[in-house]
């Protein structure tokens, strides 16, 4: 059960700070063997994080889904910026999967990566300093769409990248954090549903099935906790030491997982 728990925080903590998930489990595979969870695990997991984005913006979720239903033209405009976003995660997935699943056999890969997310951190914490002033558009919603494409390489962290874009983009931090959050509501479920169905027709025992529930459960309570210390760190303008433990990190693993 120890295993379950364990890999039940660790997805929900990494999910959300902006650290890379799929760059710490290469990092535990290259490190201590520590093989991927199974796939029902993983898709239990993935449940466990997309409910706690659910509870956590219901009120943002609600709204836009009370705009919509009413014909609210600026509802559904949002809401058309978000499946537009979606869309460069789905057709990377579709055309760069060889590439992707081959990047995650290669821990200096993943320390490269990092790199990348901790400068896209630095410049997003230069612009929580500095201010936006701009509004969500079509050019806009396309980048934080493509840098979530981009965190389906592992050392990107997703909701380091989509945030980053938005501040760079010259979005206020609510709306950079609000966008990103909705936008990864299908990708999360999108990743669980996969994973849920290559576990058609595995024979689980009761103590693993036990075990799974176990871990989205801490899943979900983990992933609450860290939306709401990203979120006050952002509210305190401070992103940069999340950058500096994705540059240590990924300078390390450079160094001794070539």
């Amino acid at each position: 059960m120890e295993k379950y728990l364990l890999l039940g925080i660790i997805q929900g903590i990494t999910e959300f700070l902006p650290i890379s998930s799929s760059a710490h489990l290469v990092f535990a595979q290259a490190l201590l063997g520590v093989n991927p969870p199974g796939v029902a695990l993983e898709g239990v997991l993935h449940l466990g994080t997309l409910l706690a984005v659910l509870v956590y913006f219901r009120r943002d979720i609600l709204a836009l889904l009370s705009r919509i239903a009413r014909g609210d033209p600026g509802g559904l405009r949002y809401f058309a910026l978000l499946v537009v976003a979606t869309v460069p995660i789905i057709l990377s997935g579709l055309l760069l999967k060889g590439y992707i699943e081959s990047a995650f056999s290669s821990a200096a890969i993943a320390g490269g990566f990092l790199l990348v997310t901790g400068g896209l951190l630095l410049l997003a914490d230069y612009r929580l300093d500095t201010g936006g002033d701009y509004s969500l558009n079509l050019p806009r919603a396309l980048g934080i769409g493509g840098a979530q494409a981009l965190a389906l390489l592992p050392g990107i962290s997703r909701s380091g990248a989509t945030i980053a874009a938005g501040l760079i983009f010259g979005l206020e931090i609510e709306e950079a954090v609000r966008f990103s959050f909705l936008l990864a509501i299908p990708a999360i479920a999108g990743g669980s549903l996969l994973s849920l169905s290559g576990a058609q027709g595995a024979d689980l025992r009761t103590e693993e099935l036990l075990g799974i529930a176990l871990g989205g459960t801490m899943a979900f309570l983990s992933g609450l906790l860290a939306i709401k210390f990203l979120l006050s760190l952002l509210g305190r303008k401070k992103l940069w030491p999340f950058a500096l433990y994705c540059l240590t990190v990924g300078t390390l693993a450079l160094i001794f997982l070539r």
